[in-house]
């Protein structure tokens, strides 16, 4: 039969020694680093959080400055192609005005195609406007982010 023997850091030695047996201050047997109490342990998923967080943090940064950069270069062309689109429809009112000009005399054409363009521009305004009063904001984000101080508490289903 095989006699246990405690060594100096109180932990048994010999064939039935149990592992992890006697103080939390010695080496882990298994890992080679010494047992942790239940405050390092707290403390070491504290920083673990906090370094996830930080570095979802900053990946979201990264993102949203790749979004915002590709964002501004598709805004950017497209306010160029309103601008093209701007002078095309000019110049097809210039060649609109002048074509009835040369049918009914110039000192009316220009009003024509003025009145002409006061009639899209009054059905677009009402067409946007109509489809602003549409817009509902962000209904459902608000009611859920009014749910979050009561599910914090244990009541989620008060509201």
């Amino acid at each position: 039969m095989t006699q246990v023997h405690p060594d100096p850091g109180g932990r048994p030695s010999g064939a039935h020694a149990a592992p992890g047996f006697g103080t939390d201050s010695g080496p882990d047997p298994d890992l080679g680093q010494p047992l942790s109490s239940v405050g390092d342990i707290i403390s070491d998923i504290s920083q673990n959080l906090s370094t996830l967080v930080r570095q979802e943090t900053e990946l979201a940064k990264a993102e949203l400055r790749d979004s915002a950069t590709r964002a501004g270069k598709g805004a950017g062309l497209l306010g160029g192609a309103g601008v093209a689109g701007h002078f095309v429809l000019l110049f097809l009112s210039i060649a609109l005005w002048w074509a009835i000009g040369g049918a009914i005399g110039h000192s009316w054409s220009a009003l024509i195609v003025a009145a002409i363009w006061a009639v899209i521009a009054a059905a677009l305004a009402a067409v946007g406007r109509s489809k602003l009063k549409e817009v509902k904001g962000m209904p459902k984000t608000t009611s859920t982010a009014k749910k979050i101080p009561d599910a914090l508490k244990g009541h989620e289903e008060t509201r």
